[in-house]
């Protein structure tokens, strides 16, 4: 039997963080005000293993030959959609979750899509989302110190040759007296850093700015970002900054590492692809980023190659890993000693026409089941020129986003 999908027009132009319907808010997906909003499961599978990638292009696949899909609206985003959250680690549990209703907006556009055989549901405008508790945050069980000794471990091995980059993470606990809402985090972080891609899937919650690919019909696009300086919060001053991370040896050998790696990875399915000579300066509230969009085109022989085979081979990147990749896991597994879960892992959806958003997961946060705590990270990139201090304070800044919209909510 056949499930009916129903995606239509809006007659109005909601603004999606404030949109509400009787359903609980799933899965976001919201950059600049355009984007998509997930209320409610309809169906969620946990995937895990080498081949989870497969996995879930099976499980999506085998939804999509049971849905009746009724787009009146059609273009990328529309119809049925999966909002899908993978773990950095294929031993970890990864998230699938196809939403009851969704809501998309995109240059001045809006629709709904539904499940089911009702008619569409109604929709209310909130004022406010509902206030969350005192927040409160614990001491890291891995200090300053103990990081700046792995640090300082990961440079030793760079420098004896054994590995040429290694990206090192290290997290951070919150715990509040009421329920974290996700929606309040949401807006916050819309409000501070609206040029990132917000996204909620599954209890992950953030605001990055790294997209690990766009397919959009043959159209592959990947926003590189690596390389890191904190901005000062005068104009003056920033501008020096932002040339002098632009003229920085250690960041653009940084950033080289996370270009090629990217560029490998879409070679073989591509029959062009456009890598510039040399990174832009990305500047957000915090922070300024050493930032590359690469972009290809599918070889029409190559159409076999849809948005998972792209994730799986662009994942995990330099930016987030290291080079060469396997040694570099190896060096996160012995120094992190903690499971970084869904951080740094791709986070996005991806619609039946097989066109998808997918960044990594970064600034972000897993709120508990409870939703009276949540763990945030942050990672560093470490070359051969790593100075332990500064990338801690690096980290520090990264961690910046998710603190202030946790404090001010």
């Amino acid at each position: 039997m056949s499930v009916l999908i129903t995606t239509e027009m809006l007659g109005e132009h909601p603004t999606l963080s404030s949109m509400n319907t009787d359903l609980d808010l799933t899965s976001a997906w919201i950059r600049s005000g355009d984007g998509l909003v997930g209320f409610g499961e309809y169906k969620k599978f946990i995937v895990t293993g080498e081949d989870r990638f497969d996995q879930a292009r099976v499980w999506w696949n085998n939804q999509l030959s049971e849905f009746k899909i009724n787009n009146n609206v059609h273009g990328s985003g529309t119809g049925p959609l999966l909002f899908a959250s993978f773990a950095f680690n294929s031993s970890s549990p990864s998230f699938l979750v196809i939403p009851e209703i969704v809501l998309g907006q995109k240059n001045g556009k809006s629709w709904i899509t539904w499940i089911g055989d009702k008619n569409q549901p109604s929709l209310e405008k909130i004022s406010n989302s509902s206030i969350s508790g005192e927040i409160i945050w614990q001491d890291a069980a891995k200090g300053e110190e103990v990081w700046r000794q792995q640090v300082t471990k990961a440079i030793t091995a760079i420098k004896d040759g054994l590995v040429e980059k290694v990206v090192l993470a290290r997290d951070l606990t919150a715990t509040s007296t009421k329920e974290i809402n996700a929606r309040s985090l949401l807006q916050r972080l819309e409000i501070e850093y609206p040029s990132t891609w917000l996204f909620l899937v599954n209890g992950l919650v953030g605001a990055t700015p790294e997209l690990l690919v766009r397919l959009n019909k043959s159209l592959v696009t990947s926003r590189v970002l690596a390389g890191t300086i904190r901005k000062s919060g005068n104009e003056d001053r920033d501008l020096a900054l932002a040339a002098s991370l632009a003229k920085s040896s250690k960041d653009l050998e940084e950033h080289e590492y996370a270009v090629k790696s990217v560029a490998d990875g879409l070679a073989p399915f591509c029959s062009s692809t456009n890598v510039p000579e040399s990174p832009f300066v990305l500047h957000l509230a915090n922070v300024m980023h050493l930032a590359t969009d690469v972009t290809g085109v599918l070889n029409s022989s190559a159409r076999q190659a849809d948005i998972f085979t792209l994730i799986e081979q662009l994942h995990p990147s330099a930016a987030v890993c290291g080079t060469p990749t396997e040694v570099a896991k190896k060096y996160i597994s012995q120094l992190e000693q903690m499971d970084r879960g869904r951080y740094s892992g791709p986070v996005g959806w991806i619609d039946a026409q097989g066109d998808g958003e997918i960044a990594i997961a970064l600034r972000c946060g897993l709120l508990s089941e409870d939703r009276k705590s949540i763990r945030i990270f942050a990672g560093c990139g470490i070359v051969a020129d790593s100075n332990p201090e500064k990338e801690f304070a690096e980290s520090q800044s990264k961690l910046i986003p998710m603190r202030t919209a946790l404090d001010t909510l």
